[in-house]
């Protein structure tokens, strides 16, 4: 794989000395064309709830979410597919693969908002979207709470194979949304909002 961004050492003047600053340089102009590799980004319509309940298009995202081929875990929803040529490689030497396949509690937890929605919506999907919510609750608040006890901590991220914390320690940011699965409150949606 060809990296077409590097980090380099530049002199730059800071007043009167001279100091060296660390800098993105971008080698090749990005292409701009649609993402083909599926994870969060793919749910965007589903997470905002701008899905018909009675869509094919609603199947599809259930599915994708549920296969555990691609995004479904016994922890959680991985950010980016397992089966993506992108999944766990790092951007470049300095930049893991941070939104490359481990779970992010604040992107679970529009997914579960979008998962409770459509299952108390009439339409074809209401009984999988349901299944699948029931489920995706019980395995975050088990493997949340699993390390919780394990280590004191809430994480930033947890590991997709393992379900272990990842990241920032201690992490009561989007890691503290547990409480509001455990409460099942979820609020209208963004797509709903007068943002």
């Amino acid at each position: 794989m060809v990296i077409k961004v590097r980090l380099s050492w530049q002199v730059k003047a800071v007043g009167h000395y001279a100091g060296k600053e660390l800098v993105r340089e971008v080698q090749e102009m990005p292409e701009l064309r649609l993402v083909p590799h599926l994870g969060y980004v793919s749910l965007f319509p589903f997470m905002g709830r701008i899905i018909p309940c009675d869509s094919w298009v609603l199947g599809n995202h259930l599915e994708l979410i549920s296969n555990r081929s691609t995004l479904w875990t016994n922890y959680g929803i991985r950010s980016l597919s397992k089966t993506s040529t992108l999944y766990m490689k790092r951007n470049t030497e300095h930049d893991p693969p941070y939104w490359r396949g481990p779970i992010w509690i604040n992107m679970n937890y529009l997914i579960l908002s979008a998962l409770h929605h459509y299952s108390t919506v009439d339409g074809p999907y209401t009984g999988r979207a349901k299944t699948i919510y029931d489920d995706l609750r019980r395995n975050l608040i088990r493997n949340i709470v699993k390390h919780h006890e394990k280590t004191g901590y809430l994480w930033e991220q947890y590991d997709q194979k393992a379900g272990g914390g990842k990241g920032t320690r201690p992490f009561t940011g989007w890691t503290s949304l547990v409480l509001l699965i455990m409460a099942e409150v979820y609020g209208d949606g963004w797509a709903n909002s007068n943002l």
